[in-house]
């Protein structure tokens, strides 16, 4: 694997700065282009690739599917979850770092102070079958979702003829953002009602890694709801069982 080199703390500040706050502001997302270089780039494919051939990657799921809805119509992507500690993805892991970095500058110049936690990284393939994934949002329901990081990994992708163009719909805006999903991009936007956005089917296998950075607030009432929820269930659960014996 090659000598991997994170740009210098005064280049992020100037990346947070110049483009990626002023475009979350504006327009609620950011691509940043060229985020790694041809080798760290490179070696962060390799190992997702490795991953897909290995066979790690399984059907992705619905958080919450509507009524009738088929998995399979709905998001066609396969995944898998890693830390980036693991033997194996050390590239993914200087990867993670390095957004960390990013994401921690931007939250300080956005006011948002409150995200200082994300999910684990979701390599994801979407196979060249035609597969998407239909229009959603990320946090619709208050999970602490805040901003939603995504780079991908597609080399020499063409759209018309490759297609897994991710296509934003900013609320209250006059028009939609088409992303292409092209290897060392880097996109950002939030999490929220904000930015509704699908998957548009792809045609060659397509990779990218996600992540979600978190407000820490919002996040712990999440969970206080979930235990709430779940407690509540247990007790009817025992109260049926009492009642039937």
């Amino acid at each position: 694997m090659p000598v991997l080199c994170p740009p210098s703390n005064w280049d992020l500040e100037l990346l947070a700065r110049q483009r990626v706050v002023p475009a979350l502001r504006t327009h609620g997302f950011c691509p940043v282009d060229g985020l790694l270089g041809a080798a760290a780039g490179g070696a962060v494919l390799e190992q997702v690739q490795e991953m897909h051939r290995a066979g790690m990657l399984q059907e992705g799921r619905l958080a919450s599917p509507a009524a009738g809805l088929n998995r399979r119509n709905a998001r066609g992507d396969r995944i898998v979850w890693v830390s980036g500690s693991e033997l194996g993805a050390e590239a993914v892991g200087f990867l993670l770092g390095l957004i960390d970095r990013l994401v921690s500058v931007c939250a300080r110049s956005l006011g948002e102070g409150t995200i200082r936690e994300r999910s684990k990284a979701m390599v994801a393939c979407y196979p060249g079958n035609g597969a998407g994934y239909l229009k959603h949002v990320d946090n619709h329901n208050s999970d602490g979702r805040r901003i939603t990081c995504i780079y991908y990994l597609n080399k020499d992708w063409d759209a018309t003829e490759h297609g897994g163009v991710l296509r934003i719909f900013p609320e209250g805006k006059p028009y939609v953002a088409d992303i292409k999903p092209v290897f060392d991009r880097l996109l950002l936007f939030w999490s929220d009602k904000r930015n509704p956005h699908e998957v548009q089917p792809s045609y060659a296998d397509r990779y990218a890694i996600t992540v979600w950075y978190f407000d820490s607030e919002e996040r712990a009432e999440a969970k206080r709801r979930f235990r709430a929820l779940t407690e509540s269930m247990e007790q009817s659960s025992s109260s049926s069982s009492s009642s039937s014996s």
